[in-house]
C-alpha cells in the first residue's frame, strides 16, 4: 500500500512539474516588447509606467524618480522613444529607462520576471548610450544581475547611488525656526518665481558662476508643468519663508498610498541661510505630513551628512557598471 501511495504521489508530482514548466514557458512566450511613446508629459504611457513602478515597490528606480523626470526641465524629450518596455497582456513587467538623459540606464523588472534582465540590459546598452558612453545602475544586493552584467563584459566603477531612509515611527520630526521665519506650502503660497529662485540659489548655480536668477516665460512654463499636474500634492511641497517673504529653503515631498512609502526630492537652501535649521525644518515638516498620511518609510537618494544628522539612516546602495 505504501508503495502504491508513493507511486501515485510521484505521478502526481511529475504531472504538476510538467504543468508548471508549461505555464512558465507560456508566461515568457506572452511577453511583448515595444518602445515608450515619443510624446513627453503626462500621457497614457506615463501612467502605465508609473503603475509598474508602484507595483514593483522600492527599487533603485522609484515611482517618484519617474514622476520627477516626466515634467523635468532637463529631460531630453528626443530620447523618450528609446525607452524599452516589456509587457504581458498589456501590463508592464520590465523596463529599460533613463533619468532625464541618455548614458545611464536602469533595468527594472517585476521580481517574477527577473530572468528578463539580460535581454533588457542588452537592449539598454545598444539604445540608451550617449556618444558610446554607457553605464547601468545595479543594486549592490542584486547578485544575479551582477553576474549577468559581468558575463556581458561590464565591470563595476567607483560611482555609487545611495538611498537613505527615515523611519517615521522611530524618529522625531521636531524642529525650530528663528523668529520671523515660517513654513508654508505651494498650496498656501503658490509662487513659481520663489520656487524656482530658491532652487537656483540652493543648487549653487550663482556660486558656480552661472549668473543671477532670472525668471523667463520658458522657466515659468516648466515650473507650471511640474506643479500643476496629476500625482502632485501641493500640500507636500514645503517651503520655509523669510520675514520679507522670500523662500529660503524648499523640500519637495512625494507620497502615494498605494506605494506605501514617500520620497524626498528635491531639497535646496539659499546659501545665505544655511546652518540655521531651514533645510531641517523643510524636510522634517514634509516628513511629518506624509507620516500623518500613512507613510512609514521616507526615502531620499543621498548619503549626505545633512540627512543623517536630522534622523535619516543608510538604507541601500547601487553601483554604476560600465563596459570594459
Amino acid at each position: 500500500m505504501i508503495i502504491v501511495e508513493v507511486g501515485i504521489a510521484y505521478i502526481v508530482l511529475s504531472i504538476y512539474n510538467e504543468y508548471s514548466n508549461v505555464k512558465e514557458e507560456d508566461k515568457y512566450m506572452a511577453i511583448k516588447f515595444r518602445n515608450y511613446t515619443d510624446q513627453a508629459g503626462i500621457t497614457a504611457d506615463y501612467s502605465k509606467v508609473r503603475e509598474f513602478f508602484i507595483k514593483r515597490g522600492y527599487a533603485e528606480y522609484t515611482y517618484v524618480r519617474w514622476d520627477w523626470m516626466a515634467t523635468h526641465g532637463n529631460l531630453d524629450k528626443s530620447s523618450l522613444s528609446k525607452i524599452g518596455i516589456w509587457e504581458v497582456n498589456q501590463e508592464i513587467v520590465g523596463i529599460a529607462t533613463i533619468d532625464c538623459k541618455l548614458g545611464i540606464a536602469y533595468c527594472i523588472t517585476l521580481p517574477e520576471y527577473a530572468s528578463l534582465k539580460k535581454e533588457i540590459l542588452i537592449y539598454a546598452r545598444e539604445n540608451l548610450s550617449r556618444d558610446s558612453d554607457f553605464k547601468v545602475v545595479i543594486a549592490d544586493t542584486d547578485i544575479e544581475f551582477q553576474e549577468i552584467a559581468a558575463g556581458l563584459g561590464f565591470v563595476p566603477t567607483e560611482e555609487k547611488e545611495n538611498d537613505s531612509v527615515f523611519y517615521y515611527d522611530k524618529t522625531s520630526t521636531d524642529y525650530q525656526l528663528p523668529e520671523g521665519f515660517h513654513v508654508t506650502t505651494m498650496q498656501e503660497t503658490f509662487d513659481l518665481y520663489q520656487y524656482r529662485r530658491v532652487l537656483w540659489k540652493g543648487f549653487n548655480h550663482e556660486l558656480n558662476g552661472e549668473g543671477d536668477f532670472s525668471f523667463s516665460k520658458e522657466r515659468e512654463l516648466e515650473a507650471t508643468n511640474e506643479m500643476l499636474r496629476v500625482n502632485v500634492d501641493l500640500k507636500l511641497k514645503i517651503a520655509v519663508a523669510a520675514p520679507e517673504g522670500n523662500f529660503v529653503s524648499y523640500c519637495g515631498m512625494w507620497y502615494d498610498p498605494e506605494a506605501g512609502y514617500a520620497v524626498i526630492e528635491p531639497v535646496a537652501t539659499d546659501p545665505d541661510y544655511r546652518k540655521m535649521g531651514m533645510g531641517k525644518a523643510a524636510v522634517l515638516e514634509g516628513i511629518r505630513r506624509v507620516g500623518l498620511l500613512g507613510a512609514k518609510k521616507i526615502f531620499v537618494g543621498s548619503s549626505q551628512q545633512f540627512y543623517y544628522s536630522i534622523g535619516l539612516r543608510p538604507y541601500a546602495t547601487a553601483t554604476l557598471w560600465r563596459k570594459k
